[in-house]
């Protein structure tokens, strides 16, 4: 036993300049554990809470004082003594303290942040990293790396509803060669844009390239039009993230679609169209977050992996009714959406049981010190949202797994030998 001797927190940024709470954790033999709660641009509703001060002459209301001071006067003292090792009693006792299903009392970002300096620390401890440190066994492989490189939003005078178009190498033993082609294919695929447009390309608001067409085949055939040139058609998948809530209206039960207003139907016939025309390994948040029998609907009629992020939000009850109603086939996996580690592992070992697909995914704009492609190492993940392969916050994933990847002495995944992409034979 190693008990925890000190609990400190402070205001800190995340990538975009926001504040975020920071937790350090000391146990008795002086080992420190150090994190961030990170937070995403793009929040579901069934999340665990951010709690923020709201005051709008401090950060833009964006302050995280009272989360620090619930850290520093309730979180702090309850676990104070407790054995660092023992990550599951820590996290069920700041649970309990809180006493709510989305952790609004105390807030999901204060909660999280400490729990993820403990194992942390507990990894400190044993003198390993995370990934090891959580790991049953040895680790027979690493995950495959995928990419965006084409974001959704409005450039040109243009707006994409499709949060974001991604790429996924397969057919290559090493993560060193996936890097690779995701990165030559990223700034080829720039210079296309910059022809199509005529212009200078834009950046995208997820550091991918500014769609340049509101109609996602074209941006399709762009992306394979810089695949084939490379030639890399052969060992290239792509994968979509439509975030449909972000354009989903809720008061006309619709989907804004390019100037106009469309059904699930619709969108449903566009994903399958498209996974017709393409290789798509998975499609993220296909429809609107609540609509489980829209999700159950393409999943049955949408020739891919239909998966869940804002709809699942690494809930484990969530992801038991999604699975139950054959509405998601795999699940975005970010731990604080779920508020402490021990949730987010359960939910993750629940999908991953039924040979369900877990894509661990940073936040847009998060912390650097995020924990889940460690976690997900551990877990045994077959594959990885990286970003897009610019700005400091998404290479960081890149440069996480090639140093991952040389320490372990492993091949990557390949993806087209799972029966999850069975698909992708046809």
């Amino acid at each position: 036993m190693s008990k925890i001797t000190e609990v400190k927190a402070r205001q800190v940024l995340d990538c975009k300049g926001r504040p975020v709470a920071e937790v350090d954790v000391v146990t008795e033999s002086g080992f420190l554990g150090r994190a961030g709660a990170s937070t995403g641009s793009s929040v579901g509703a069934n999340e665990s809470f951010v709690l923020r001060d709201g005051d709008p002459g401090v950060y833009g209301g964006m302050s995280v004082y009272k989360a620090i001071a619930n850290i520093r006067e309730v979180l702090a003292p309850a676990i104070l003594g407790m054995d660092v090792q023992d990550q599951e009693a820590i996290d069920r006792k700041m649970i309990a303290l809180d006493g709510t299903r989305y952790k609004t009392n105390l807030g999901g970002n204060a909660i999280y942040a400490v729990s993820v300096a403990v194992a942390k620390a507990a990894a400190a401890e044993n003198h390993l990293p995370i990934y090891r440190n959580l790991a049953d066994g040895p680790i027979p492989y690493l995950m495959s790396p995928s990419s965006n490189v084409i974001n959704g939003g409005t450039y040109y005078g243009k707006t994409q509803a499709f949060q974001e178009f991604m790429i996924l190498p397969h057919g290559v033993d090493t993560v060193e060669e996936s890097v690779r082609m995701i990165v030559e294919t990223f700034y080829h695929l720039g210079d296309l844009v910059q022809k199509y447009n005529g212009g200078k390309p834009a950046m995208g608001n997820y550091s991918g390239w500014g769609a340049p067409s509101d109609d996602p085949f074209e941006v399709m055939d762009l992306i394979a039009r810089a695949v084939d040139d490379l030639g890399f058609t052969g060992h290239m998948a792509y994968a979509l993230d439509c975030a449909s809530s972000e354009y989903y209206d809720e008061e006309k039960g619709l989907y804004r679609w390019r100037g106009d207003y469309v059904d699930r139907d619709f969108i449903i016939g566009q994903l399958a169209g498209l996974a017709e025309r393409y290789p798509i390994a998975f499609i993220e948040d296909a429809l609107w977050e609540e609509d489980f029998e829209g999700f159950a609907l393409a999943s049955r009629k949408v020739n891919t992996v239909i998966v869940g992020d804002d709809f699942l939000c690494t809930s484990l009850d969530r992801a038991e009714k999604a699975v139950e109603m054959g509405a998601a086939r795999g699940m975005i996996f970010k731990p604080n959406q779920a508020g402490t580690l021990t949730e987010a592992i359960e939910t993750a070992r629940y999908m991953m049981d039924k040979g369900l697909l877990v894509i661990p995914s940073g936040r847009a704009g998060g912390t650097l010190d995020s924990p889940e492609k460690e976690i997900a190492v551990a877990l045994g993940a077959w594959v990885t949202k990286t970003g897009a392969p610019r700005s400091g916050s998404r290479t960081n994933g890149f440069n996480f797994l090639l140093r991952v990847s040389e320490e372990l002495g492993v091949k990557q995944t390949n993806i087209m030998e799972l029966p999850i992409f069975a698909h992708l034979k046809h």
